[in-house]
């Protein structure tokens, strides 16, 4: 399986950044090939990307969601992928967001892919629009203010 670690310094506070981030159905608006993400449940979202030069679709739950701290997820149907996203204060008006994402390259133009490190670069690219955004926008609502813990 490979693995992604990116990090990115943004400057709102955690709650505002937080927010953002669980409007899962808002991620197309930053993240590179994702057509669309909608939110089944609380814990369920089904995705459709662009990968590889192809469009995928699968289903993710997830796994803990702790407000202002974390969210886990893994994939239960598709290529195989899970990860988590943290999210730690620096000051009052500035945050530092880590992703990590673990994936399992289908085919060989994504395991070239992956050699070539693109997924690193598309992550990085991802936060990097994700911080622009939230700078530029501020506060978020429609977020999704309740807890999941891992059973």
């Amino acid at each position: 399986m490979a693995e992604v670690t990116k990090s990115i310094d943004c400057p709102v506070d955690v709650p505002t950044a937080y927010n953002r981030w669980t409007r899962f159905e808002s991620f197309p608006e930053f993240m590179e090939g994702v057509k669309e993400v909608r939110q089944l449940d609380d814990r369920r979202l089904h995705w459709k990307a662009e990968v590889g030069g192809r469009v995928e679709e699968w289903d993710a739950e997830i796994t803990e969601q702790i407000p202002d701290e974390r969210i886990a997820w893994r994939s239960t149907s598709g290529a195989p992928n899970a990860g988590v996203v943290t999210f730690h204060r620096l000051a009052d008006n500035q945050c530092r967001i880590t992703l990590q994402l673990a994936y399992e390259p289908q085919g060989l133009t994504e395991k070239i892919g992956e050699a070539l490190g693109f997924m690193a670069r598309q992550v990085e690219g991802d936060l990097e629009r994700f911080r622009d955004l939230i700078a530029s926008r501020g506060t978020a609502s429609g977020a999704y203010p309740g807890e999941i813990r891992n059973q």
